[in-house]
């Protein structure tokens, strides 16, 4: 299988059927989303929560392509070109996590993570498919979080690398629960070949394309 690049310019040019004239343009972002924010834009319910719109002053129909849960950080793209978004999220890209568990993780867990493991889904049993899983080694230089993880006096903590190209709900935090190490942070740094770098938490940069391989 052969792999195929996507690569979207900013200013992407669409011809639309009935109005062959109309150029759109295209702006495209990849943003720190912190710790605390919910990955969108409007929420209807009465609780207040923190948005992306916050962050920065984003452009009318600016969107999010995939999420991060509320409690999770990390790596997320943004762009106001739906086309994009669509074969972005539905084709399977790699997105690598750094996590951090609450234990020293093993290498026999990390190789339970690899084959496979049993997880919750939609009421029923699901085994993941096959990931990449290693060891992180040294402390992963991310800032502090805005919640303290927890105290340290409770026990040692550890990290570890997981790759995954499905998206099942909060695939990542059941999965190392069930290797026995809960996820106390999730941290996403990579989605395909887009890489989150030195970027700090609330940080946005707006880029000319993504290049995703699949």
């Amino acid at each position: 299988m052969c792999q195929c690049s996507i690569l979207y310019p900013a200013k992407t040019k669409l011809s639309l059927p009935s109005l062959k004239q109309n150029i759109m343009t295209h702006s495209h972002f990849i943003i720190y989303k912190p710790y605390g924010y919910l990955s969108q834009f409007i929420y209807e319910l009465k609780r207040k929560k923190k948005l992306l719109g916050e962050l920065h002053d984003f452009p009318k129909g600016t969107m999010a392509i995939g999420r991060l849960d509320e409690d999770s950080e990390g790596l997320l793209l943004l762009t106001t070109d739906g086309m994009m978004s669509e074969i972005i999220r539905s084709k399977k890209v790699d997105k690598e996590y750094y996590v951090q568990v609450d234990g020293i993780i093993h290498q026999e867990a990390i190789e339970q993570l690899e084959k496979g493991v049993e997880i919750g889904f939609n009421g029923t049993k699901y085994i993941t498919k096959p990931c990449k899983a290693s060891l992180i080694r040294e402390i992963p230089a991310f800032g502090t979080r805005g919640k303290k993880i927890r105290d340290e006096r409770h026990g040692p903590t550890s990290w570890a690398s997981i790759t995954v190209n499905e998206g099942k709900f909060r695939q990542v935090r059941k999965m190392t629960a069930a290797v026995g190490f809960p996820t106390l942070r999730l941290v996403r740094v990579r989605i395909g070949n887009v890489h989150l770098n030195d970027l700090q938490a609330g940080e946005v940069k707006e880029v000319e394309n993504f290049q995703i391989e699949i």
